[in-house]
């Protein structure tokens, strides 16, 4: 059985590619106010707010558990898609290698959201990061109905 692994799902919203991509690429203060539920905070630990690299710290719930995740972002313009490369946090315990990935293209009227998580597990018994891609769809959920309020 491999430790390597890549987990995912797609989801349809409303908001425009460019409206979705740019809340994580420059406004990401912005996601708590969006979804409470899901993520509590995020705070910039190096760089800023939109540059290619920064490392940001969010403060999540998934499945009722809280935690950390500590990650350097990487920022492809041209695809309209962000990784979020895992440095620290609960997640790093169980996985050797951690990387969410968000990527938004156009469809209709509004967008599809890829969202997908590569990762690599320190243990076999370790289980696939299926409730991570959970709390990714719930996120873009609630930045959806977010961005389409506003």
């Amino acid at each position: 059985m491999s430790l390597k692994g890549k987990v995912g799902t797609e989801i349809e919203i409303k908001s425009p590619p460019e409206k979705f991509y740019n809340i994580f690429k420059s406004q990401a203060h912005h996601v708590p106010n969006a979804a409470p539920n899901h993520i509590q905070g995020v705070d910039v630990h190096e760089g800023d707010w939109e540059t290619h690299g920064s490392v940001k710290i969010w403060k999540y719930t998934a499945e009722g558990e809280s935690g950390v995740f500590k990650e350097k972002v990487e920022l492809d313009d041209a695809n309209r898609s962000i990784t979020q490369v895992g440095i620290e946090g609960e997640v790093m315990k169980d996985y050797k290698t951690f990387k969410p990935i968000y990527q938004v293209v156009p469809k209709g009227t509004g967008s599809l959201v890829k969202l997908s998580i590569e990762y690599e597990k320190l243990r076999e018994d370790v289980p696939a990061p299926n409730k991570y891609v959970t709390l990714m769809a719930n996120v873009t959920k609630d930045l959806d109905a977010h961005i389409m309020k506003s």
